[in-house]
């Protein structure tokens, strides 16, 4: 059995939630990422902060990176697995939440990261095709 932990990027860290979105970028810029998980004081995943986040959600709007913390910017519940989940879940969950990057968790711990480019490194034509559309399929418009 493939499991999350199997196919996660290793390595993934944390931006802590009173840390500013210049912070954030400048962590992003250096290891080279578009997305950071978001731990609380406790170290628990309280959201995710991507690089268009910050732009869109701060920059456009006329806010200074460097007061906005990206806590702010949490939004919504966070999304995670488990490291001994089984891949089948790992797509269930970001196909379900339309989603395109998974924080990993062993043990009440961040361990890793799954992308879309872990996904292609390590599936099934068939299964990233499957994925592939429940994430970005549109529904009608009426």
């Amino acid at each position: 059995m493939t499991t999350a932990g199997d196919i996660m990027h290793r390595g993934a860290q944390w931006i802590p939630a009173h840390e500013t979105l210049d912070r954030a970028a400048q962590l992003m810029r250096e290891l080279n990422v578009g997305a950071l998980p978001i731990s609380d004081e406790n170290e628990r995943l309280c959201g995710i902060l991507t690089d268009r986040d910050i732009v869109v959600g701060c920059v456009a709007m006329g806010h200074d990176p460097a007061r906005v913390t990206a806590g702010e910017m949490a939004k919504g519940t966070p999304r995670w697995i488990d490291a001994d989940a089984d891949v089948g879940e790992v797509l269930r969950e970001m196909g379900e939440h339309r989603i395109r990057r998974l924080p990993v968790i062993r043990d009440k711990r961040l361990v890793g990261m799954i992308s879309e480019a872990d996904l292609a490194r390590h599936l099934a034509k068939d299964q990233i095709a499957s994925w592939a559309q429940s994430v970005y399929a549109t529904t009608a418009m009426h």
